[in-house]
C-alpha cells in the first residue's frame, strides 16, 4: 500500500488527494500555521504541521517535508505546482531518501527550468523558435546591437522562473539599458539568478500549450492543446481546450513538436510545452513546464484522462495503457481561475473572509476549490481560491454554460474574478475566437465594461417588458 505525501496546499492539494483516494492509496497532507483548518488538511488521511505561515518556513522547507515522510511512512511525493514542484534539488533529495518523486528526473527539471538551457536542448530537434539570443546578455551595448539585428520591439526575459517576472518589453533603443537593468534586478530578487536574454517580440500572439505524457519505457504522447491567451500580468485567467484557431494539421504539427521537446530532455511524466502562435499561425517554442499545469482540468474533460492518476502510474514504472490513436477531442471545456482579486483595481489581491460561498451544481460543472464559507484568504500565498471548469458539446455551448454558471456562483466578502469571467464570456472578441494575449489590455477598460453593462441592462429591460406584455394578454384572455 503506497502512502503519498502532497507537498502543496490549496485547490491543487485537494485535487491530487482526490485521485490518490480514487486509486486506493493513502494521502498525507502538510500544512502551515495559516492552513491549520484548510480544506486539504481535512480531506487527507493524515495531516502534519510543518511550520509558520510564510512559505520559506513551511511549504518551501525541504527538510521539514522529508521529516514528515519519515514519521508518516510515506513512499511517494506529489509536488503539485508552484512551491517545490520545479525544484531539482528537492527532486534529488526525495530520490536520495529512497522515495518516489512523482515527476520528471532532476536533469529534465534543471534543463527546462532555464529558458536558455531549454533553447539549447531543443536546438537540434527542429523546433521553431523566436529569433533571439542563445546565451545570457550582460552588456547593454551588446544588447542594443542584437536588438537592432532582430528588430524592435524586443523582449528582455529572465532565464529562470516565469509568471512575467524579470520580463520587459522594449519598443525603442533608448529604453533598452534601463529596462535591462530592471529585468536583471527583478530576476535576482525573484529567482536568485540575474541571467537575461533577448527575443524578438511577437505581436498579438496566441498562447497555446500542448500537454505531453511520457513513461519510462520510451512512449511519449501529446494530449492536444489548451489556449491560455486571456491573461493579466503575463499570468493566465481563462483557459480552454481545444483552441478556436488551430486546424487539425496545425494541431498535429504542434503536437509532434511538443513530443520532440520532451525527447530533447528525456522527459518522464506529465508536462506542458508552451508555444506562441502569431497572426499567420506560425508557432514558436516558448518554454516547457515540468509539472502539472493549473489548467490541466480542461484537457482531462476533453480526453477523459486523469492526469494525476497517469503521473502516479508512470512514477511507479507502469507503461502507458493508451496510444496516440486513443487520444481524441470530445466536446469543449473552459476554465476560469477565480482569484481573490479586484479586476477593477488592476487585479490587485483582495484578502478577507468569505461570508457567502454558494457553489454551482450543474452536471456539466467541475469545481476545483480549496475554501469554504467563513474561511479567510491568507495573505501569504497565491490568491487563487478556485477553478471553475465547464464542459459543453462545442465551444458555443461551453461559453453559454460558463455564463450561466458564473451567474449561479455566489461569493461575497471578497472581490473576485467572477465578474471578469462574465465580461470575457460576453465579449464579441472572445466569442468569435478573434483574440490574443492582449485581450485585457485591448478590451478590459472602463468604457467597454460600461457598454457591456448597458447592453445587458437594455436586454433585461426588453425581456421584462415582453413578460409584462404577455401577462397582460393572459389576463385579458381570462
Amino acid at each position: 500500500m503506497h502512502k503519498i505525501l502532497v507537498a502543496n496546499r490549496g485547490e491543487i492539494a485537494c485535487r491530487v488527494i482526490h485521485s490518490i483516494g480514487k486509486m486506493g492509496y493513502k494521502s498525507v497532507a502538510v500544512y502551515s500555521e495559516a492552513d491549520r483548518l484548510a480544506k486539504h488538511v481535512k480531506l487527507a488521511d493524515e495531516a502534519y504541521h510543518i511550520g509558520p505561515a510564510p512559505s520559506k518556513d513551511s511549504y518551501l522547507d525541504i527538510e521539514k517535508i522529508l521529516d514528515v515522510c519519515k514519521r508518516a511512512g510515506v513512499t511517494m511525493i506529489h509536488p503539485g505546482y508552484g512551491f517545490l514542484s520545479e525544484n531539482s534539488a528537492f527532486a534529488q533529495r526525495v530520490s536520495e531518501e529512497g522515495l518516489i518523486f512523482i515527476g520528471p528526473g532532476t536533469e529534465a527539471i534543471e534543463t527546462m527550468g532555464s529558458k536558455l538551457a531549454a533553447k539549447e536542448a531543443v536546438s537540434n530537434y527542429d523546433i521553431p523558435m523566436v529569433p533571439g539570443t542563445e546565451k545570457a546578455v550582460e552588456d547593454p551595448q551588446e544588447a542594443i546591437r542584437i536588438a537592432k539585428e532582430i528588430g524592435f520591439p524586443i523582449l528582455i526575459k529572465a532565464s529562470a522562473g516565469g509568471g512575467g517576472k524579470g520580463m520587459r518589453l522594449v519598443e525603442h533603443e533608448e529604453e533598452l539599458e534601463s529596462q535591462m537593468q530592471m529585468a536583471i534586478s527583478e530576476a535576482i530578487s525573484s529567482f536568485g539568478d540575474g541571467a537575461v536574454f533577448i527575443e524578438k517580440f511577437v505581436r498579438n500572439p496566441r498562447h497555446i500549450e500542448i500537454q505531453v505524457l511520457a513513461d519510462t519505457h520510451g512512449t511519449i504522447l501529446h494530449l492536444n492543446e489548451r489556449d491560455c491567451s486571456v491573461q493579466r500580468r503575463h499570468q493566465k485567467v481563462v483557459e480552454e481546450a481545444p483552441s478556436a484557431v488551430l486546424t487539425p494539421a496545425l494541431r498535429q504539427k504542434m503536437g509532434e513538436a511538443a513530443i520532440r521537446v520532451a525527447q530533447a530532455c528525456d522527459y518522464v511524466g506529465a508536462g506542458t510545452v508552451e508555444f506562441l502562435v502569431d497572426d499567420d499561425l506560425n508557432f514558436y517554442f516558448l518554454e516547457m513546464n515540468t509539472r502539472l499545469q493549473v489548467e490541466h482540468p480542461v484537457t482531462e474533460l476533453i480526453t477523459g484522462i486523469d492526469l494525476v492518476e497517469q503521473q502516479i502510474k508512470v512514477a511507479l514504472g507502469e507503461k502507458l495503457a493508451i496510444s496516440q490513436d486513443d487520444i481524441g477531442i470530445e466536446g469543449h471545456a473552459l476554465e476560469l481561475r477565480i482569484y481573490a482579486e479586484d479586476p477593477l483595481n488592476d487585479f490587485l489581491p483582495d484578502i478577507g473572509t468569505i461570508s457567502t460561498y454558494k457553489k454551482p451544481t450543474a452536471s456539466y460543472v467541475r469545481l476545483d476549490d480549496a475554501f469554504e464559507e467563513g474561511d479567510t484568504i491568507p495573505i501569504y500565498y497565491d490568491p487563487m481560491i478556485a477553478k471553475l471548469i465547464v464542459y459543453g458539446k462545442d465551444r458555443a455551448e461551453a461559453i453559454q454554460r460558463m455564463q450561466s454558471t458564473i451567474a449561479d456562483f455566489q461569493i461575497e466578502g471578497i472581490k473576485t474574478t467572477l465578474d471578469f469571467g462574465t465580461f470575457v464570456m460576453n465579449h464579441e472578441a472572445f466569442q468569435s475566437g478573434n483574440f490574443d494575449t492582449n485581450f485585457v489590455k485591448k478590451y478590459f477598460h472602463e468604457e467597454a465594461r460600461l457598454a457591456q453593462e448597458k447592453e445587458a441592462f437594455e436586454a433585461g429591460s426588453a425581456l421584462l417588458a415582453l413578460l409584462k406584455k404577455e401577462r397582460s394578454l393572459e389576463h385579458r384572455t381570462v
